[in-house]
C-alpha cells in the first residue's frame, strides 16, 4: 500500500483491527520501523484528535513529526492546472508538493470540503493534487469526502464492544447548527459495509447520503423504528448532499436522548455539541464509548503508518 486515501484501501479490515488491537497491547514495539524517517502533517482545517493521535501513533514507531497549518502559517496555494495566479494564491501544488517530498518520507493531509460546490469537493483538488506531485505516500487525515482515520478507529471500537456476532449499529442524525460535510458518515457507511452486521441509517428526508456509497444500505426515516433493538448508535450531524450543503432541517426532535437510546451504546467522533446533537446524561453515562473511540484514533493511525512504512 503506498498513499492511505479511503476505507477501500484496507485489503482485510478483520486483519487490520486485529493489528491495531496488538498495537495499542504494546504500542513501541515497532519503535525502530520510523527511525530515520519524518512525517510531515499538513492542516488545512483545524484539528485535536487527530493532530494528536496521528503524532502520537508516529511517535510510537518513531517517526519524527513536523506540523504545519496553512490556514494561518502557509502559502495559499493553487490547484488548478494553467490557472494564471494573479490573484489570491501564492504558490501553486505541482511546486509545494514536490517541495514537502524532500523533507520528510510520508505527508498527512487533513483538507474539509467547502460545501458550496459539489463537484470541486469531489474532486478532492487537495488530497489528489498532493497525491499526484509529491514524491512520497500520502495519508488522509479527513478530506472532503472521507475520514477513513475515523472509521478504522471505529471499527476497532465496534470489535472491542461487541458481544454479539452480528449487533445492529445505526447511524442516525441529529440536528445541528452549521452545515457539517459529509465525510464521517461516508466513511462509517463504506466501514460498515465491510462488516458483518445489522446497519440501518436514519435521518429525516432530505438529508439522503451519496446514493453511491449507500446503495444496498437500509434507510429508514422513522428514527424511533430504527433504533429498535439496537446495540450501537453512532450520532453524527451532516448537511443535505442532494441540496448541496444546504440545513433543511434543525428539528430537536432528532437529538439523542437516554429515552432513545434505550440499552445501546453511544459513538460520536467528537467534536460534539452538548445538548443539541446528545443530552448530557447520554453523553456522560456509562453507555458512551466516545472517549473510547477517541482513544483508538492512535492505534488506528499507527496501523496505517506501520503499513506504509513496512510498504515503502
Amino acid at each position: 500500500m503506498r498513499h492511505f486515501l479511503s476505507i477501500n484501501d484496507i485489503d482485510s479490515l478483520s486483519n487490520w483491527v486485529a493489528e491495531a488491537k496488538t498495537l495499542k497491547e504494546d504500542p513501541t514495539r515497532f519503535h525502530k520501523l520510523g527511525r530515520g524517517k519524518t512525517l510531515c502533517l499538513l492542516f488545512f482545517n483545524n484539528s485535536l484528535r487527530t493532530r494528536l493521535s496521528t503524532q502520537k501513533a508516529a511517535m510510537n514507531l518513531g517517526l519524527e513529526v513536523m506540523v504545519m497549518n496553512f490556514g494561518n502559517e502557509g502559502w495559499a496555494l493553487e490547484f488548478g492546472d494553467g490557472t494564471i495566479m494573479d490573484r489570491g494564491t501564492s504558490e501553486h501544488v505541482k511546486e509545494a508538493a514536490k517541495v514537502v517530498s524532500q523533507y520528510c518520507d510520508i505527508i498527512g493531509i487533513r483538507a474539509f470540503a467547502g460545501l458550496s460546490d459539489k463537484e470541486k469537493d469531489e474532486a478532492e483538488l487537495v488530497l489528489n493534487g498532493f497525491k499526484k506531485y509529491a514524491r512520497v505516500p500520502i495519508l488522509n487525515m479527513e478530506s472532503s469526502v472521507g475520514h477513513p482515520l475515523q472509521a478504522l478507529a471505529d471499527a476497532i471500537t465496534l470489535t472491542e464492544q461487541s458481544i454479539k456476532p452480528r449487533p445492529k449499529v445505526v447511524l442516525s442524525w441529529a440536528p445541528h447548527p452549521k452545515a457539517l460535510p459529509h465525510a464521517v458518515p461516508n466513511s462509517f457507511v463504506q466501514m460498515m459495509r465491510l462488516r458483518d452486521a445489522d446497519f440501518v441509517i436514519t435521518h429525516p428526508k432530505g438529508y439522503e447520503l451519496n446514493s453511491a456509497i449507500t446503495k444496498g444500505v437500509q434507510v429508514e426515516y422513522d428514527q424511533k423504528k430504527a433504533l429498535e433493538n439496537a446495540d450501537f448508535v453512532y450520532v453524527k450531524n451532516w448537511s443535505s448532499y442532494g441540496d448541496y450543503g444546504k440545513v433543511l432541517s434543525q428539528d430537536a426532535n432528532w437529538m439523542m436522548t437516554q429515552a432513545k437510546l434505550g440499552k445501546a451504546k453511544f459513538m460520536h467522533c467528537l467534536p460534539v455539541r452538548r445538548n443539541v446533537v446528545v443530552e448530557d446524561v447520554v453523553l456522560d453515562g456509562s453507555q458512551s464509548l466516545v472517549i473510547e473511540q477517541a482513544n483508538n484514533r492512535t492505534y488506528a493511525a499507527q496501523v496505517v503508518l506501520k503499513k506504509i512504512l513496512e510498504a515503502n
